[in-house]
């Protein structure tokens, strides 16, 4: 029988697998329903040291304020082959921000999108089209080689793919400002939202540019 501590560790460990998103500790404390933040914060920790310590292609990760269960970054392109490239609006439209202003913080990405740009960045790092890298306490984005072949891209050097976002947007070419374009881009593969040769529709509400 596992003692109080490690039952604590193996729930941790359970609602980080089956939430598929960086959670708090605040968070993971009210899904176990323990009565003290402490105890989940040391067990969150201890569960990071396991993973560091053990041989597995996951590891536990703190993500802002948050932490998640993922995999590794070097086994993220053995499972690109079975990994489909479906997205939601939202998940779009993250991953057009990211490519336009990369490379770019993570933290930066929150204050333009909010909290749910965690959750985002974790899907479309599993689907392989960016990657990230730690960067102080946060982390830093930008497009992998993948996100260029899936859209058709013939370039993975930022510029190059700016100004094929602004010629998909119909803008002009501008720094990162106020004007900075929000709308997804179709991409030519099958699985795009958008019928094929149809433009994406006008940006909603431009963000603000990354400090």
């Amino acid at each position: 029988m596992p003692s109080k501590v490690d039952r604590v560790v193996l729930q941790v460990e359970a609602v980080l697998f089956a939430s598929g998103r960086p959670l708090s500790v605040s968070e993971l404390t009210e899904a176990i329903g323990a009565g003290d933040h402490r105890v989940v914060q040391h067990a969150v920790r201890t569960l990071v040291g396991a993973y560091e310590h053990r041989q597995s292609a996951l590891e536990v990760r703190r993500v802002g304020d948050r932490y998640a269960l993922q995999l590794c970054e070097e086994y993220v392109p053995v499972v690109q082959a079975v990994t489909p490239v479906e997205m939601a609006p939202r998940t779009l439209k993250t991953l057009t921000l990211i490519a336009y202003h990369q490379p770019i913080l993570q933290s930066h990405l929150v204050r333009m999108t909010g909290d749910s740009a965690y959750e985002e960045v974790q899907r479309l790092r599993g689907m392989g089209l960016i990657h990230t890298e730690p960067k102080g306490s946060t982390l830093e984005l930008a497009t992998s080689r993948r996100f260029a072949e899936y859209f058709g891209i013939g370039s993975t050097k930022p510029q190059e793919i700016r100004k094929f976002l602004e010629s998909k947007l119909g803008i002009a070419s501008t720094p990162p400002g106020p004007e900075t374009p929000t709308a997804a881009v179709a991409p030519s593969s099958p699985s795009s939202e958008a019928a094929p040769g149809e433009s994406p529709p006008a940006p909603e509400e431009p963000p603000a540019p990354p400090a």
